[in-house]
C-alpha cells in the first residue's frame, strides 16, 4: 500500500507519499508525484496518511525552526551512487552548503563526479528531508533545484543562509 498526504508550508504545497518501510517521496507538485510513483512503484497512492503523519509533524517542526535534523524511516529507492550521494547531502548540516565537487570529493570521486553528483541530487526523492536546497555551484551560485530556485532561496533563508 502507498500512503498519501499533503501539507501546505512556506515554500507551498507539499505532496507526501510513502509506504510501510517509510516515506519515499515528497513533490512540489502532485501530478509529477503520481507519475513518479506508477513508474517506480507501479500503484496509485491512497489518500491515507498512515505512518506519514510523523513526517509532516517534522517537516512543521522544521519550518517553524524547531528542528534542524530529520528522523524518520525512508523507503529511498536508487542506485548505490545515487544512496550514497543522497547520505553525503543528507551529512550537510543546517544552515550551511556544500558543492557538487565537494560531495565527489568526500565520496572519494575526482574529476567530472561534479556531474554524476549533479544528477544524483536531481534525482533526490525526499527534497528536504535530504537537503539538496543545501548543494551550490562550484562559484557559489544557486543552481538547480527541482522545486525552482525561488523555494530553494526561500529554504537557505529559513536556515539562516546569506543568499
Amino acid at each position: 500500500m502507498i500512503f498519501y498526504t499533503t501539507m501546505d508550508s512556506p515554500v507551498g504545497r507539499l505532496y507526501l507519499a510513502g509506504t510501510e518501510r517509510g516515506v519515499c517521496r515528497i513533490a512540489f507538485e502532485e501530478e509529477p508525484l503520481k507519475v513518479w510513483l506508477a513508474r517506480h512503484l507501479g500503484v496509485e497512492p491512497e489518500d491515507e496518511p498512515g505512518p506519514l503523519t510523523e513526517v509532516v509533524v517534522q517537516l512543521r517542526e522544521y519550518f517553524s525552526r524547531l528542528r534542524r535534523r530529520f528522523d524518520v524511516p525512508m523507503d529511498l529507492r536508487g542506485t548505490p551512487f545515487q544512496r550514497a550521494v543522497w547520505r553525503e547531502v543528507a551529512s550537510i548540516p543546517y544552515g550551511t552548503t556544500a558543492t557538487y565537487g565537494e560531495i565527489a570529493r568526500r565520496l572519494g570521486k575526482e574529476g567530472r563526479a561534479a556531474r554524476a553528483v549533479g544528477a544524483a541530487v536531481g534525482a533526490n526523492p525526499l527534497p528536504i528531508l535530504i537537503p539538496c536546497h543545501r548543494v551550490i555551484g562550484a562559484d557559489g551560485l544557486l543552481v538547480g533545484y527541482g522545486g525552482g530556485l525561488s523555494r530553494k532561496v526561500q529554504l537557505l533563508r529559513l536556515e539562516g543562509v546569506r543568499v
